[in-house]
């Protein structure tokens, strides 16, 4: 008789049961201290759990192909355990250049599940941002992101560029972007803005700098701290003097 196939959900109690089996108490209990949010966690080290999901990969893509461990992934990610959510990112990074639209979609699903930072930037940065590089026209998504009332998602808009203006793409999309999301008082959104702009003048600090002595009035003090670390002392002085 034939084995019955088990389902993504029965694969991804497997998953869970052994996060919840091989944690550190200890660890759980510094992972709450470095998180402002509440967050709960089973205390894996990052290494250790990307291990696992390297392992948990291999095994589920050569029984039962690339689709059922996207859906195994969205299970996990649907869990309210940091490292459920860690790791189901860790399951599909770099794998993104098999996806298309309706993993593109999926993952977007996703947003409104987010916790914390730590599960945030993993979607977005590793996830999404090298689908956002593939396809441009998918910035469109960004600017809608921009307007949600959700933390994550205006968060997201900057992060999800973050890839391409590593490759000094999206100059455009970013000023524009930028500019939306100057008067956001959300701290978390202005940290993401500050480190999609840092990365912008590490890339292209030309385009850059104009662009931030041009802001500098009125974007928030965290923005443009944030925006100027990497460049030379002198631009950055000029940057954040206060404007007569």
């Amino acid at each position: 008789m034939t084995p019955r196939k088990p389902s993504p959900a029965t694969i991804a109690a497997e998953i869970r049961h052994l996060l919840g089996s091989e944690g550190s108490a200890e660890h759980a209990a510094g992972v709450q201290w470095f998180f402002k949010d509440q967050i709960k966690s089973h205390g894996w080290y990052t290494a250790k759990l990307r291990s696992a999901a390297v392992r948990f990969r291999e095994r589920i893509r050569k029984e039962f192909g690339l689709d059922f461990l996207v859906q195994v992934a969205d299970k996990l990610f649907a869990g309210r355990n940091l490292e459920e959510k860690v790791l189901a990112v860790f399951l599909l990074e770099k794998l993104t250049e098999q996806f298309g639209g309706a993993e593109f979609r999926l993952l977007e699903s996703w947003l409104p599940r987010i916790s914390s930072w730590a599960d945030h930037d993993g979607l977005v940065h590793y996830l999404i941002a090298p689908m956002v590089v593939a396809k441009p026209a998918r910035t469109k998504r960004m600017f809608r992101w921009a307007k949600s009332p959700d933390r994550w998602h205006r968060r997201a808009a900057c992060v999800a560029l973050i890839q391409g203006t590593r490759r000094k793409m999206f100059f455009p999309e970013i000023e524009l972007l930028s500019d939306s999301l100057l008067s956001d008082e959300d701290d978390m959104v202005q940290k993401g803005l500050g480190w999609l702009l840092r990365e912008t003048a590490k890339a292209d600090p030309k385009r850059t700098v104009p662009y931030l002595m041009s802001i500098r009035a009125k974007a928030p003090r965290l923005v443009l701290r944030t925006a100027c670390e990497t460049l030379p002392a002198a631009a950055r002085k000029k940057i954040l003097a206060r404007p007569a």
